[in-house]
């Protein structure tokens, strides 16, 4: 049978039955639309992850970490205010090194506001923190080393905290309580990009040593470094590990370091693995719709058995029976794919637009799309194709 008369067949019987053709297409359109649109979304939502880690620190940046793959956790013994300093003036390949220490969930709040506290991140740290992570000051200063020295009771807020606590009017010089402890605003940072990582906001940045007086702990997290070179950053992590090692030689615990790069590849993983379990997962109802597809095309073989003699009567042969079953199949595969591309698609869009990230649509994932669409045809439209083909025409015959 040539291609145009079998289009032709096909076109004519889809037509005849309008209503299951589109409730078959429809089954096929959901499930590859689910797909792209989970597709599209995880990767546009990976893209601006990791440009928003990136922007967080420099490519330069560093940290010096227990290792918590091993369940270990820092204590005081674990780093020392001096270390940072040691390691940047011991190592040449060092720029700028941060001690960290931190606390969630602590109570921030104007003087006799009447209000309830906003509960906030604290970072105990020094000068160089600002060059590690790419901050910008908006308004007053970051900490200094005279503030760290003096135990200053000095806080730096990031914008969104600085907004919350001070809507009208200019947080310099105001008064804050920390835990019921006061401190001076001397600084507000500025505002990072529109951001899924919003988590991070409403952060007060004070003296690593005001800090400590207010957790009454001693306890360092981790040391934050920049290379003086991308080339000089192997050298700088390694370094800084023989250095922690030396000076803590009984902490018990095992250093780790780890840079950008490193941490970028981590959540790139993490992102991916996600991405395909949801995919996977959406992926589901594209099978559901070949199962309809199944149904519908063995429904049509037994309500056309009288035409199938009839086809066979005329001269046509089994290959053709097939071929005319199976492209109906895939035909209504194809266009449920390219109608769930298209949806798919606009999903996606609409998504990141309301997300504020761009939406990554390849080419190769529409591709992809209706290359599946058609698998799912030829191998959900086969059985019942063969089945018509197998019909005996004496048997089909009988039908008329």
């Amino acid at each position: 049978m040539r291609f145009t008369d079998l289009a032709q067949v096909v076109s004519e019987n889809l037509l005849a039955h309008r209503l299951r053709a589109a409730l078959t297409i429809i089954g096929i359109t959901i499930g590859i639309a689910a797909v792209i649109a989970v597709v599209a979304i995880g990767q546009g939502g990976q893209a601006v992850i990791i440009s928003q880690l990136e922007s967080q620190g420099s490519s330069r940046y560093f940290e010096v970490t227990v290792d918590v793959m091993r369940g270990e956790a820092p204590t005081s013994d674990t780093f020392r205010l001096q270390d940072a300093t040691l390691i940047k003036e011991l190592s040449p390949a060092v720029e700028r090194m941060a001690p960290l220490s931190y606390a969630s969930m602590i109570d921030v709040r104007r003087p006799h506001s009447g209000g309830k506290p906003l509960l906030s991140q604290l970072y105990g740290t020094t000068p160089d923190l600002i060059y590690a992570l790419n901050m910008k000051v908006e308004k007053g200063r970051f900490l200094s080393n005279i503030d760290v020295d003096a135990h200053a009771r000095v806080a730096v807020l990031d914008a969104e905290l600085a907004k919350e606590l001070f809507p009208d009017t200019d947080p310099l010089g105001k008064q804050i309580f920390i835990q019921d402890v006061a401190a001076t605003v001397i600084g507000v940072m500025q505002k990072p990009p529109s951001s899924i990582l919003s988590m991070m906001n409403q952060t007060v940045y004070l003296p690593i040593t005001f800090a400590q007086e207010i957790l009454n702990s001693r306890v360092i997290f981790q040391l934050c470094g920049v290379a003086v070179s991308k080339e000089a950053l192997p050298q700088a992590i390694e370094d800084s590990l023989k250095i922690i090692r030396k000076r803590h030689p009984a902490s018990g615990v095992h250093y780790v370091g780890n840079s950008m790069e490193q941490q970028l590849s981590v959540v790139s993983k993490v992102t991916s693995v996600m991405t395909l379990i949801i995919g996977a997962i959406a992926g589901i109802a594209l099978l559901v719709g070949g199962v309809g597809v199944m149904n519908i095309m063995l429904v049509a073989v037994t309500e056309r058995t009288r035409e199938i003699g009839l086809l066979m009567a005329l001269g046509a042969r089994r290959k053709d029976i097939l071929q005319q079953f199976l492209f109906e199949a895939v035909a209504l595969c194809l266009i449920g794919g390219a109608l769930g591309v298209i949806i798919g698609a606009g999903g996606a869009v609409a998504v990141a637009l309301l997300a504020h990230w761009p939406p990554l649509i390849s080419f190769w994932t529409i591709l992809l799309a209706f290359g599946f669409s058609a698998c799912v045809g030829l191998f959900f439209g086969l059985y019942p194709a063969s089945r018509a083909a197998a019909l005996s025409p004496a048997e089909a015959l009988r039908q008329l």
